[in-house]
């Protein structure tokens, strides 16, 4: 039987897909969330493959303490908690499911461009308050159709973006140096040469793109101060791509008419976070991807790829294509560290 550990319980509608294949050794949801945390910690070393989730790092650290696992596989697109380097080292594959939350976090894009733009919580925050008053007069929208969304990465995520925004009647530009342009399938999309190209003319600004050394706080005052006046950001991608001090400075300055957040450097955020209490923030505690049908796709597609490796098939969304093929799995877990390959 292959031994699996889940860092985020394993839900019981999906347990048979490892009936009579599987150990699981980070247990079932029973309902109860993690709080058997610390015993699940314990049956780690003796994993063989990994569901992992965003919230621990694997490295060498963790590696080091694991001698007979072969195979990662995220329940998501980013994978920047997880060393490939260290992983590719330690003949590890490492692999995602790019395609499990697209939709969804799409979706959940455009509904917090659509709630910032008629200011849905401020104006849900006055009838909870009681307040009265000439709503129609105080509150004053902003009409998408006809204006400009800018896409900051075009990958499978933001292309369902780009589709969405046609369909409220806005035009779509994007920036994206390593799309193929033959990707965009005829879509009337603008791509352009540089990211401040973008913000300078975007009306709303979406993120889509990984969270990397050169990503970091790539939004940050300097490129806020390039967005229009008035514009909104929408970020479903990484928190850390994102200055947030410089993001609360442009909000309160009025620079900026709003923000939607799914996402924060630290999550969950601090419940003092500047950000939290502004007005024309609309903020989610990184939910994007979390509907049952992204659920599904990205349980499923994340147990089939951990599964492939240890039978000693490559599996479709292989992150470090190095380490292929991988070497057979390592029946003796006796020990606490594990030579590294030869280079």
């Amino acid at each position: 039987m292959l031994k699996l550990w889940f860092e985020r319980p394993l839900p019981l509608e999906h347990a048979h897909l490892l009936e009579g294949r599987a150990v699981l050794l980070g247990a079932a949801d029973t309902g109860a969330g993690d709080t058997a945390e610390s015993d699940r910690q314990k049956t780690l070393p003796q994993a063989e493959g990994i569901i992992a989730a965003a919230r621990l790092r694997y490295d060498k650290t963790l590696f080091q303490r694991t001698p007979a696992l072969r195979a990662i596989c995220r329940t998501g697109i980013g994978y920047d908690n997880i060393s490939l380097e260290d992983a590719t080292a330690f003949g590890i594959a490492v692999c995602n499911v790019p395609d499990g939350p697209s939709v969804s976090t799409a979706e959940h894009a455009v509904s917090l461009m659509l709630a910032v733009a008629k200011n849905l919580q401020p104006a849900h925050r006055m009838l909870i308050d009681g307040e009265r008053g000439d709503f129609f007069t105080l509150f004053n929208g902003i009409e998408l159709r006809g204006l400009t969304l800018g896409l900051v990465g075009l990958g499978r995520i933001g292309l369902s973006v780009a589709r969405a925004g046609l369909g409220l009647g806005m035009k779509i530009k994007s920036y994206d140096p390593y799309l193929d342009p033959s990707r965009l399938d005829g879509l009337d999309v603008e791509l352009l040469d540089s990211l401040d190209q973008l913000l300078e003319q975007s009306d709303a600004v979406s993120l889509h793109l990984p969270l990397t050394s050169e990503t970091h706080h790539l939004i940050d005052a300097d490129r806020l101060g390039r967005m229009k006046a008035g514009a909104l950001l929408i970020n479903t991608a990484r928190g850390g791509l994102v200055d947030e001090n410089a993001l609360f400075e442009a909000l309160q300055s009025g620079h900026l008419a709003g923000a939607g957040l799914d996402v924060f450097q630290q999550e969950p955020p601090p419940v003092d976070h500047p950000l939290l209490g502004c007005p024309t923030v609309v903020a989610t505690p990184h939910i994007a991807a979390a509907t049952t049908a992204a659920k599904t796709r990205l349980w499923e597609g994340a147990l089939q790829q951990v599964l492939s490796v240890l039978d000693g098939q490559r599996p479709p969304h292989l992150l470090n294509a190095d380490v292929w093929p991988v070497a057979p799995r390592q029946e003796d877990t006796t020990h606490t560290t594990r030579e590294r390959p030869k280079s």
